[in-house]
């Protein structure tokens, strides 16, 4: 299987709390990251991959090696495979310290680095998965799928915000926790709910 997240903010303390931009009511960044490892591990199996779009986390330490330390313990808590796509708050010390300590799962690395975007094909449609939402133009069968934005919405169909915070999991007949990735059949309903909701509205 196949899955998709953005912009985890893992150990960023700032992000604690209610807001508009990434509502995240913990007390602490330790209850943040557990609650979203637990939802994570509780849907991806370890022969999963998870494409993460970018913004893994924030963390600043002295010596700085301490915090690319305790992103890589944190990730190697992770279930499957990780396609880790650059954000703008990851940086490229993080990436090779990844790649340096990348280790082998279901005989892949456990990490594979993009610094721009991935396209996939899955059900007759082609995903863009890029960290920065990209205007495509007149392309019905490309959807972007992104983060950066947090708890804001592109205004156009052919993008769906997968950030951990996105308002599009709305279009979800159902519940996702929060942090767990989303599924290509979970981003299926958000593209065609998303659709519908901009037909009505246009």
């Amino acid at each position: 299987m196949r899955y998709v997240t953005s912009d985890t903010h893992f150990f960023h303390e700032g992000l604690l709390g209610m807001s508009d931009f990434a509502p995240r009511p913990f007390s602490t960044v330790a209850e943040m990251n557990q609650v979203i490892i637990d939802h994570w591990n509780q849907r991806v199996q370890s022969t999963d991959t998870v494409y993460h779009l970018g913004d893994i986390a924030l963390y600043f330490t002295k010596p700085a090696v301490k915090s690319n330390e305790a992103v890589f313990e944190l990730l190697s808590r992770l279930n499957g495979n990780l396609v880790l796509i650059k954000g703008n708050h990851d940086s490229r010390d993080l990436f090779k310290y990844l790649a340096k300590h990348n280790f082998q799962v279901n005989g892949k690395p456990k990490f594979e680095f993009h610094d721009v975007g991935v396209l996939i094909k899955f059900d007759h449609r082609q995903y863009y998965m890029t960290h920065y939402p990209m205007m495509l133009g007149i392309a019905p069968q490309i959807i972007n799928l992104h983060g950066h934005i947090h708890h804001y919405s592109v205004s156009a169909k052919e993008n769906i915000n997968v950030g951990v915070d996105t308002p599009e999991a709305g279009y979800l007949n159902y519940k996702i926790p929060f942090g767990t990735p989303f599924s290509l059949d979970d981003i299926e309903m958000m593209v065609q709910q998303k659709a519908i909701d901009f037909a009505k509205r246009h």
